[in-house]
């Protein structure tokens, strides 16, 4: 079987080169629809983000080449505030967490919320999302994206309450970063906390945009947030990036 994962998220959220860097490839993926045709994309890639507004419909399925193991459902986030995507979404996960065709079944989901909307990581839409959108047995894993993001507001924070000039500054934005990083998630998860179906786990990701980078947490959080083992040896079997997570769970085994 293959492994299907929904990634939701805002369109900056950094979805595309996160699920490169997950089969591991900088190719741009193929796009199928709910009959299995190939959606002809050549006249919207013109961007390197296949998830521009418009683009897709969840249904479709978005596979890379390099790793046709994992099918992709994207649905975008909810920048409008649209009830309507909302309802769509809510619907789609109610029918494939569920559906009597086992291989149509989606088994994880990826919730992004990019860390570069610092001001406001959660919008009243996405709260409502956790509110309202039963998974049943399907975790969500809150993936909080680009934390690298954070560097230079947090350097401005400091160099402003300390009076500082950047030169004064910046041997300690790492830290700064990490301590502003630590607050919003907190916050982030007090907020999904209290909602009727908050995420399973959470987790950081940085620079997946730089070739090479390690996304192998994700994949150890994914499988660790599944309760079925077969589920868990179909990611471990699937993944590429990660040996150590096949001999881990081979040793488990």
């Amino acid at each position: 079987g293959r492994f299907r994962i929904l990634v939701i998220g805002r369109s900056n959220a950094g979805k595309t080169t996160l699920l490169q860097r997950v089969c591991n490839t900088t190719e741009l993926p193929d796009i199928f629809n709910a009959n299995g045709e190939k959606v002809n994309m050549a006249g919207d890639m013109k961007c390197t983000n296949y998830v521009q507004r418009g683009c897709h419909n969840i249904e479709d399925e978005v596979i890379f080449q390099n790793n046709s193991g994992f099918v992709f459902h994207d649905s975008r986030g909810f920048e409008t505030g649209s009830v309507n995507e909302l309802n769509l979404m809510k619907a789609f996960v109610a029918d494939r967490a569920a559906t009597m065709k086992l291989e149509k079944r989606i088994h994880v989901i990826w919730y992004c919320f990019s860390m570069a909307d610092y001001e406001r990581p959660i919008l009243a839409a996405e709260e409502k999302f956790f509110n309202e959108c039963n998974t049943g047995s399907v975790p969500v894993i809150a993936v909080l994206t680009k934390t690298d993001a954070l560097r230079v507001p947090a350097l401005n924070q400091y160099m402003r309450e300390k009076s500082l000039t950047m030169k004064e500054a910046m041997s300690s934005t790492g830290e700064m970063a990490a301590q502003m990083l630590r607050r919003l998630r907190a916050k982030i998860e007090s907020q999904l906390s209290g909602c009727k179906h908050p995420p399973k786990a959470y987790l950081e990701m940085a620079c997946m945009n730089q070739e090479g980078a390690d996304c192998g947490p994700l994949l150890r959080c994914t499988t660790e947030a599944l309760d079925d083992m077969e589920l868990q040896k179909l990611v471990i079997s699937t993944q590429q990036v990660n040996i150590s997570l096949n001999i881990e769970y081979a040793v488990k085994g």
